[in-house]
């Protein structure tokens, strides 16, 4: 079931998604070698703190995983592609990372994530990077009112797939209000004019996720959590929660 908002419910969401995005720009900031990801869980928490929000990430424990979540941060490294665990394997000069935040205030949730690199970056992973950003851009485009899901995933695989990245499939991304996973499912591929159509007050989290040797496999890590990629390859993720508005897409996730 898919619960429209109304226009004080999207305003409200603007709440939690500023906060994630503020704690994912001081994790941005704090990244460099020599840095844990358990330190920048740390950060993030802090900015959770400040701003009186909890965490939706924090114990979530789906059926696939084997324990709740122990974080408030997914810190992905190099071949991670998402639900990476923080540990305390300092970062190295030239790794890529994607960090995925979520905030829960005043009732409502938001979730977004970015890839960066740390230290010196390799051109391959700045390029990749920026496909995965165009293709969140193309996936907001897409998300107007009178257009589909499939016009959303067929935005999003496209620059993918033109690009020579991979996909893993099964994942992409969802809805989201009250609780962090709300029906629709958003994949990051499919056919245009397929699926639901968009209807203002529909929020939903855009998230590509590109797996940088162009093949579409991975495999869970030992942790039960990490997905990574299965030929060895870097990958990249980002994201945003948008809201579906008669004025065109709203990024509720952004400063």
């Amino acid at each position: 079931m898919v619960e429209l908002k109304t226009d004080v419910s999207i305003d409200a969401m603007r709440v939690p998604g500023r906060v994630v995005a503020q704690a994912l720009t001081a994790v941005r900031q704090a990244a460099r070698v020599g840095v844990s990801p358990r330190q920048l869980d740390v950060v993030a928490r802090e900015v959770l703190h400040e701003a009186g929000a909890t965490s939706p990430f924090l114990g979530y424990h789906p059926a696939f995983a084997p324990m709740p979540f122990p974080a408030v941060l997914c810190v992905s490294v190099n071949d991670a592609i998402v639900h990476g665990i923080p540990t305390d394997e300092p970062l190295r000069d030239g790794d890529l990372v994607s960090a995925d935040f979520g905030a829960a205030l005043g009732g409502w949730v938001g979730d977004s994530a970015v890839s960066f690199t740390v230290g010196t970056p390799r051109a391959a992973d700045l390029r990749l990077i920026a496909t995965a950003e165009r293709a969140l851009a193309a996936g907001i485009e897409a998300a107007v009112v009178g257009n589909r899901i499939g016009d959303i995933a067929h935005a999003v695989g496209t620059v993918c797939r033109d690009a020579g990245y991979g996909i893993p499939e099964g994942f992409g991304g969802h809805g989201i209000g009250r609780r962090m996973h709300e029906d629709p499912a958003v994949p990051n591929e499919g056919r245009p004019g397929r699926g639901m159509r968009l209807r203002h007050g529909m929020v939903l989290a855009i998230e590509p996720m590109l797996i940088g040797g162009g093949r579409d496999g991975y495999r869970e890590a030992a942790d039960g959590w990490t997905l990574v990629t299965g030929d060895g390859s870097r990958a990249a993720h980002v994201e945003h929660t948008v809201a579906i508005t008669d004025a065109g897409p709203r990024v509720l996730t952004s400063l």
